[in-house]
């Protein structure tokens, strides 16, 4: 049998999909704001309720254009607990990352910890929505106002996220979404900054085309981060089917749920009130008292061909370039620390079948119930 990785990308017929290829073909219009690019940015900007989305070429540069357009300097605070292109995009910046510890519950980054590390330096707050939660957004925009900060949220986890009856995307000054094709929303790659202000899109805009503003002026400095054509047509496909994508994902989370509530020690993370979530991942926490540590749990799921990934581990703040900082000593991120060693997300996508996820809940119980196994 084949493994069963952590993810498989969603792809939708493709008879829906050689259309539009064939308009791409006939009209050679292959990039630079096309009409598939201008129709997906229309699109998303309705489904995800907002006002102001600009198309990038994949989430890294997503992130980079909305530090970018932000104009920051000085330090940003931020969490340790995500993927590595949250601190490279505030490092590429020229930020410094201070990193703060996260809440237990959720795993986002802890407000009354970034309350204690304002400085005079703060420009700005770059937090995540791990896994696709919504942050404490009123907690954060509170502490942005009391100290005049720009908010960045690392939204890569969560698309379509619905939050007390709304849009999650249309909270900060900032939000940046990546389309990679492990997200359940793709696009092969590319990404999306979403702005409060119509300003700041024009500035990201113009910064994702070189600074150009008209065939011979230059307004500013730029790079390249605009989305093809190709993958805009795809993400128009994958839009019509990003719901039914959604109820398949529910019904493999609610099967792990119901499976995994029977064994000790192996918690799975709560889905927040209020909150229609996109079932992105599927993260367990294997805690003190199961047979096997987490890397022990990693390792026997591999021996049958099941690939999990223990996202988000090593922190990043014990990464080579950040492990120097002085915000990245262990005693100041001690939850962050704990839930690095004990975090693991199993497979989770539509196609998933039932058979293939009993055999996965089978290998975890299995452990379970061999208390020789600790390594």
């Amino acid at each position: 049998m084949p493994p069963i990785y952590v993810t498989r990308p969603y792809l939708p017929p493709i008879d829906e999909f050689l259309p539009l290829l064939r308009e791409i073909w006939t009209t050679r219009v292959l990039t630079n704001q096309g009409p598939f690019h201008q129709e997906l940015e229309a699109k998303l900007c309705a489904f995800l309720e907002v006002s102001n989305l600009s198309l990038t070429a994949n989430g890294m540069l997503a992130l980079s254009a909305a530090v970018d357009a932000a104009a920051l300097s000085g330090e940003v605070i931020t969490t340790p607990y995500s993927f590595v292109a949250t601190s490279h995009a505030a490092k590429i910046g020229q930020l410094e990352p201070v990193f703060v510890d996260i809440k237990e519950g959720d795993l986002n980054i802890d407000p009354e910890a970034i309350e204690a590390a304002v400085t005079p330096r703060t420009s700005a707050i770059l937090a995540v929505h791990c896994y696709g939660n919504p942050c404490d957004v009123d907690a954060i925009n509170a502490i942005a106002r009391r100290h005049g900060l720009t908010v960045i949220y690392d939204a890569a986890h969560a698309f379509g996220v619905r939050h007390r009856g709304q849009g999650l995307l249309s909270q900060g000054d900032f939000a940046a979404l990546s389309f990679h094709a492990t997200k359940a929303f793709n696009t092969f790659e590319g990404g999306a900054v979403i702005c409060n202000s119509a300003a700041d899109k024009q500035t990201v805009d113009r910064n994702r085309n070189f600074g150009i503003t008209e065939e011979a002026v230059v307004t500013s400095v730029g790079g390249n981060a605009k989305m093809s054509e190709f993958n805009a047509a795809l993400g128009l496909v994958q839009l019509e089917h990003f719901e039914e994508v959604r109820r398949k994902r529910a019904a493999v989370d609610a099967r792990y749920r119901e499976a995994l509530s029977r064994i000790d020690a192996i918690d799975c993370l709560a889905i927040p009130a209020d909150t229609e979530p996109n079932f992105s991942y599927f993260p367990i926490l294997v805690r003190p008292g199961f047979p096997v540590n987490r890397d022990g749990l990693h390792e026997r799921l591999a021996a049958a061909g099941i690939i999990s990934r223990r996202y988000f581990y090593p922190l990043l703040s014990n990464m080579a370039p950040y492990r120097s900082l002085p915000s990245a000593a262990n005693e100041n991120l001690t939850v962050a620390n704990r839930i690095a060693e004990q975090i693991l997300c199993l497979p989770i996508f539509p196609d998933l079948s039932v058979p293939d996820q009993m055999g996965i809940i089978a290998v975890i119980e299995d452990v379970a119930s061999k208390a020789s196994n600790r390594p």
